[in-house]
This record gives structure tokens, sequence and C-alpha cells, in this order.
């Protein structure tokens, strides 16, 4: 039987590489994305599914269209943003929209969907190197950290939580270069693709529940 993967954040960047790349391996994928569409894919196996993870209500009612089709065997919560990332000071604004999509919408839509995910089947948080807590040494990004590690802490609880039926992961993706701040599209080391090729490798083995992964050292990271 074809597995299924839901990938959030599906339209740009790691989560449209992964799911280009789990199409190409063979998975069924519904590619979930705020705007409800994928631009330059298309193929048989993928369902694109409009989601807005700052919006309880779209939350809901994605979620009820899913507990109607198939189950999954893996869910991806890529979707992220960074409006503080590269600045120094944190402001409102910034940790209201970071906390609405990193944190509360990836957990409540996560929270939603477990009892769908077949037994044996993954939860993968797209987290980052700078949620680790041991291994910060600067003063930027502080919204966008903090979402990292409360994501990171919520792989822990779920790990505890699920341990006898699903495994949980936090997966740093290396410094990749996409838009979601200007540093990194200039001095980013891997291409999404690359990023995605890392990824899907991880996924795939036998990894341990509960871990901080880092795809680009292919080593454990301090929380």
């Amino acid at each position: 039987m074809t597995k299924r993967v839901l990938i959030t954040g599906a339209s740009r960047g790691i989560g449209f590489a992964l799911t280009k790349l789990f199409l190409e391996k063979g998975y069924k994928v519904i590619g979930a994305c705020r705007n409800g569409k994928i631009d330059n894919l298309s193929h048989p196996n993928l369902d694109i599914i409009e989601l807005d993870l700052s919006n309880s209500s779209s939350i809901k009612d994605v979620a009820k269209i899913l507990k109607k089709k198939s189950k999954i065997d893996i869910l991806i919560n890529n979707a992220g943003i960074g409006p503080d990332l590269d600045l120094d000071l944190p402001t409102e604004e910034s940790f209201k929209q970071t906390f609405d999509v990193n944190v509360i919408g990836t957990v409540l839509f996560t929270e939603l969907l477990i009892e769908i995910i077949n037994k044996g089947g993954s939860i993968v948080n797209i987290s980052s190197e700078m949620g680790s807590i041991e291994n910060c040494k600067r003063i930027d990004s502080v919204a966008y950290r903090m979402s990292k590690s409360a994501l990171n802490m919520y792989t822990k609880i779920l790990s505890n939580r699920l341990k006898s039926g699903l495994r949980v992961v936090s997966i740093h993706p290396g410094w990749v270069r996409t838009t979601i701040a200007e540093s990194n599209i200039d001095n980013g080391r891997l291409s999404p693709e690359e990023s995605a090729i890392k990824l899907f490798e991880y996924i795939m083995s036998n990894f341990e529940t509960g871990t901080f992964w880092d795809v680009e050292s292919e080593s454990k990271l301090d929380w």
C-alpha cells in the first residue's frame, strides 16, 4: 500500500523540495500551504489543501477534511515564519506572528491529526539549531529562537506520550538558502533540494524518538 505524508508549508523552500522528493519516491503527498496553491508542481499523487496555521478556524476545518480521507503515515510540520530573523530586539508584533504559526498553530494542528496517523508512523518537527538553549551564543532573532525552543519541548512531550505508537523528532534542516531571511539567501550552505534529501534519508531511517537531529552534521544537537 502506498504510504501518505502530509507536509505543511509545501508551496516553497524546504517544504516544496520535500513535496517533490516524496512524490518522486512514490508517496502520496498532502501539501498544505496558506494560499492553497503550489506553483509549477502537478502530480496525480499530490493533494493540495489550504491551511493557515495562524487561524484556528482554518486549522479545525482542515482537520475535519483530513479525518474524512485516508490515514497518513508521516506528518511533517515544516511551515514556519521568522519576521524577526537577523534583528536584535524583539517586538510585540513579531512575537505574536511567530508564536501563532510556529508554536500555537503547529501544536493545535498536530493534536487534531494524531488520531489519523497510522501506528508506527512519524511526526517530524522542522526545528532549527537556533532553538538550542545550550548552544545559544547570540542576541538576535528572539521570537524565532524561542519559538523553536518551544517546538523542541513539544517534541519531547509528544515523544513521551506517544512512545508506544509513534516516533517524534525535531530536525534542524541545515543552513538553507531560502527566503525566510536575507542571511539565508546570502550565506546558506545547502539548497532546499540538498536539505530535502538529507531530511528524507533521516526520516526514512530507524531514528530514535525524542531526538533533536542536525542533518548537516549528521549528529544530535543539544536541547
